[in-house]
């Protein structure tokens, strides 16, 4: 098949989805791509089915470079020390670790450690700030608004979310399931809208509004397109149209306008898994993570107006089967952050996109 015939079929199965998603909700376009999923496992962007690559005519994949090592910014024991973080490994269920990462204004990492019902936080040097209690019994992911609010998502047992104030003090816990979820496990990760807005993914697609960070509900439960950006200048969603060749594609809607910027495939050159990472940080950059092996993951780094990609680093993937959640996040510079495990420790890691 001719190159422009191949580009074609990927396009159209691409306007499939999004024709499909419009009939579903009922909604007007916006140029968004969502993957419809009621998976319970907490991974991030499953692959869905597309063209088989010979039919496509897409290329052959190359190699996979080996991941970069990082700067190491702290190191955690496992265990219920205070600098030790949770891991549990029953001789029968799901072995878990820490379950996801969130970066605060300041430059402060939160590791939430379930296993221990609490959240473990660095500043940017790796000095230990004072850890905080989470008041669920299975959370799940983090988020962190500008003013130290943090809102926690516990989304298959309490399904709610808490909201926590800047000093540890519970603001008010607000329900996971009504108006636009309907399932714990359709909800995909917690963010902050805004300055104040509490909002759920579904299914990596549309996100619904909780509340506010002040603990107070929002009756109307509306939809933003997307997961917010650090910036609050977008929403981005992403999707894997081809896991066996690489091919995934990002879409961009304008925050203020709702315009949509635009729809981009991009080509990771190898076979991937998942996608384990998409942010924002406060300079437009986009952040677009994917595993491609058991030992090497990748992200591009994506101009936000244009899709250009801008810098791309290998990092490395946890082979370990802990079930997380989330394992990397972005500072509002725009490093890259991540928790790399082993049998011995978890050591938070810095990267930076080579441009």
């Amino acid at each position: 098949m001719r190159r422009w015939q191949a580009g074609l079929a990927v396009s159209l199965v691409l306007i499939a989805v999004a024709v499909w998603r419009m009939w579903r909700t009922g909604e007007d376009p916006v140029g968004q791509v969502e993957v419809a999923s009621t998976s319970q496992a907490p991974v991030l962007f499953p692959p869905v089915p597309s063209l088989d690559p010979a039919d496509a005519g897409l290329a052959v994949t190359a190699p996979v470079a080996p991941p970069a090592q990082g700067r190491t910014v702290a190191t955690f024991g496992w265990g219920g020390g205070p600098a030790q973080l949770g891991r549990h490994r029953p001789a029968e269920g799901n072995p878990e670790a820490p379950m996801s990462l969130a970066v605060d204004s300041k430059g402060a990492t939160w590791v939430l450690d379930q296993v221990n019902k609490r959240v473990l936080r660095v500043d940017r040097e790796g000095k230990a700030l004072p850890p905080m209690t989470v008041p669920l019994q299975a959370a799940q992911d983090i988020a962190i608004a500008r003013n130290g609010t943090s809102a926690v998502l516990d989304r298959l047992v309490d399904k709610s979310v808490a909201v926590i104030s800047a000093d540890g003090k519970l603001l008010g816990q607000l329900p996971l399931l009504g108006k636009g979820m309907e399932e714990g496990g359709a909800s995909t990760g917690v963010f902050i809208d805004g300055a104040d807005t509490v909002v759920v993914e579904r299914t990596h697609g549309d996100s619904v509004r909780l509340g506010t960070t002040a603990g107070v509900k929002d009756e109307t439960r509306g939809e933003v397109p997307g997961r917010p950006t650090r910036d609050r200048q977008a929403y981005l969603t992403a999707m894997i149209v081809h896991p066996a060749t690489g091919l995934v594609t990002l879409t961009i809607i304008d925050a203020i306008s709702r315009a949509h910027r635009f729809t981009r495939e991009y080509s990771l050159g190898s076979p991937v898994r998942s996608l384990t990472l998409l942010d924002g940080d406060l300079n437009g950059v986009v952040f677009l993570g994917a595993q491609l092996t058991d030992t090497v993951g990748t992200v591009l780094c994506i101009e936000g107006h244009t899709g250009e990609v801008i810098g791309r680093v290998q990092v490395p993937a946890n082979e370990s089967a802990d079930e997380t959640f989330r394992e990397l996040a972005i500072t509002d510079d725009g490093e890259i952050l991540m928790l790399v495990r082993t049998d011995q420790s978890a050591e938070l890691r810095a990267f930076s996109c080579a441009r």
